[in-house]
């Protein structure tokens, strides 16, 4: 069973995704993949589960 909530869950998403996409404007394809991997761990501790961690990354490792 999994605990890992896969239903929309972000307040405004559209805000959130001009946002993310404003980040890495204008940034080369090293510096977004540095952006977004500062972004994954940042949010991975904000979640400091490790069966959920693992859950997600399962989920994204799927495609």
């Amino acid at each position: 069973m999994s605990d890992l909530n896969t239903k929309p869950n972000i307040t405004a998403p559209d805000d959130f995704y001009a946002t993310l996409l404003a980040v890495h404007e204008g940034k080369t394809k090293e510096e977004s993949d540095a952006i977004n991997a500062r972004l994954v761990l940042i949010l991975a501790n904000q979640v400091g589960d490790a069966d959920i961690l693992n859950q997600a990354i399962a989920l994204a490792a799927e495609g």
